[in-house]
């Protein structure tokens, strides 16, 4: 039986897709040009169009990363500087305009590739009937590493490259994305972790506006954006770890790319080991694509107007606890550390402040007191931040992550950072040696999945997470009831939740700058 092919015509030239159970797959499809050499460390440029039909049968180049890490990356993939491609699973277009879905990946800026088996986008686009699109972009130092305030008139370096990259990827969608059957005009952006907090940086960029049209923010590090003063500093131990002084800049063009990799890493853990609660590589206020820290953007209703699902998964921490990962501070000494780095950085706050707020945790001498405090300050009390002042104006679902499987519960994950990740996709088993199901339990987890991607893309298609399966209605988030989906074996509506919590930080935005 001969396979099924789809080819289409897009602005840069034809490209083949191939048959993924009921939908066509083009994958690798490139949005910009190689960004290696004179371009390495500037935005990204148009892609050179081609003549002949492309064959998409296989992922693009996995962005420039270290090679010991905790992600599951295919060894068969190159790693390449010409990384910025895209891929798309679709049904086969038929006249009809299908909603979009845009994802972008985690990694805490430094890790990750849409090519991960966990972003498989056919079951949801079968689920939907719409047409998801993952993205690769530029991480790490390549991506996240702001050299600008060493820029010289024959050398020039661009702020947050990796955003840059985005807004390309989404300039693609609503250019050539018809072509696949998409409506440009509705497009869901969604994204996990460090990708869930460049949807919230994108939700207040000027330059992404109007690229998007509602979004879906999954455990967002959302305070994780310094300040230039900072980016300036961690620039500046880069050129040291490379041994590249200013006055030989030029170099790093030309260096040879995993170098950068290793320093990168370098920087990545280094910076979180000295000041927990911080990352190494991140966005930057640039007063460009990033004019205001986005929380505070957020705050002050400069947030683009449109619909919002945002929520947290209960046990964020657990899992870099597990990792023994710096990138989270796990331990009672590390927490208190880290409240100690963000009390010197807000010098206006009064002492009583941070008291108040440590006296919420009684057991935070204890690891579980610990990774709760480290669960509330990197991720649950932004999302409340951000949650509380865009539904003065937009409509905001609010979830909250609970559904563990017997085995996570066992090992002390829980509902831990990224284990919402195979219940979106409905992609369970991906790891290597994948531990979910050891104890039971994927029954349960399949009517759960089932549930999320179905709330997930009825809110792409309508704009409201509604099933019409009798699942639990889930009301919009407001101030006075702060009702938010608690996703578990059965649903629940739950008012406030972490009241004590909320009630104890304040609305008083408490990171990093």
């Amino acid at each position: 039986m001969s396979e099924t092919t789809c080819q289409v015509r897009t602005p840069d030239g034809d490209v083949i897709g191939h048959q993924d159970g009921s939908v066509h797959a083009w994958k690798g499809i490139p949005y910009a040009a190689p960004t290696d050499g004179e371009h390495r460390f500037r935005s990204p440029r148009p892609v050179e169009p081609w003549t002949q039909p492309r064959d998409c049968r296989h992922f693009g180049s996995v962005a420039p990363q270290g090679l010991d890490n905790p992600v599951p990356i295919d060894p068969d993939i190159p790693m390449s500087e010409d990384c910025l491609s895209l891929n798309v699973w679709a049904p086969e277009p038929d006249g009809t305009p299908r909603p979009v879905m845009v994802w972008i990946h985690g990694g805490a800026y430094s890790l990750g590739s849409s090519s991960q088996a966990v972003y498989d986008g056919r079951r949801l686009a079968e689920v939907g009937d719409l047409v998801i699109v993952t993205i690769n972009y530029r991480i790490g130092a390549f991506g996240f590493l702001d050299l600008s305030s060493f820029s010289t008139d024959d050398t020039v370096f661009e702020s947050n490259l990796g955003l840059r990259d985005m807004i390309a990827a989404l300039e693609w969608v609503r250019r050539s994305i018809g072509a696949f059957g998409g409506d440009p005009s509705n497009v869901t952006l969604f994204g996990e972790s460090s990708g869930g907090a460049s949807v919230t940086t994108l939700m207040t960029s000027p330059k992404a506006e109007g690229l998007f049209h509602r979004a879906i923010v999954q455990s967002a590090p959302a305070t994780s954006v310094y300040g230039p003063d900072r980016a300036a500093q961690v620039a500046g131990r880069f050129l040291e770890l490379v041994d590249i002084t200013p006055d030989r800049i030029h170099e790093l063009k030309t260096i040879e790319f995993m170098r950068l990799v290793e320093e990168g890493d370098t920087l990545c853990y280094e910076i979180p080991t000295k000041v927990p609660g911080t990352l190494g590589l991140a966005p930057v206020v640039d007063g460009d694509i990033v004019p205001r820290y986005p929380v505070a953007a957020f705050q002050k209703g400069f947030a683009h107007r449109i619909p919002l699902i945002i929520g947290t998964n209960n046990d964020e921490a657990s899992i870099f606890r597990l990792m023994k990962s710096p990138l989270m501070p796990v331990t009672s000494d590390t927490v208190s550390e880290m409240f100690r780095a963000i009390a010197n950085d807000h010098a206006e706050l009064p002492a009583f402040r941070v008291a108040e707020i440590m006296s919420a945790y009684p057991e935070r001498s204890k690891t579980s007191g610990a990774l709760a405090m480290s669960t509330d300050a990197g991720f649950k009390m932004p999302s409340l931040w951000i949650a509380d002042a865009h539904s003065r104006h937009s409509p905001v679902w609010m979830y909250r992550f609970d559904h563990a499987t017997p085995m996570l519960k066992a090992a002390r994950i829980g509902a831990g950072h990224a284990t919402e990740l195979p219940y979106v996709f409905g992609n369970f088993g991906t790891l290597n040696r994948d531990p979910t199901f050891w104890l039971g339990g994927r029954k349960a987890a399949t009517a759960v999945s089932a549930r999320v991607m179905k709330r997930w893309t009825a809110f792409a298609r309508h704009g409201v997470p509604a099933t019409l399966d009798g699942a639990k209605h889930w009301p919009l988030y407001t101030e006075p009831t702060r009702g938010t989906l608690v996703i578990d074996g059965q649903d629940n509506v739950v008012d406030d939740p972490d009241g004590e919590t909320r009630v104890a930080w304040g609305d008083r935005v408490l990171g990093f700058s």
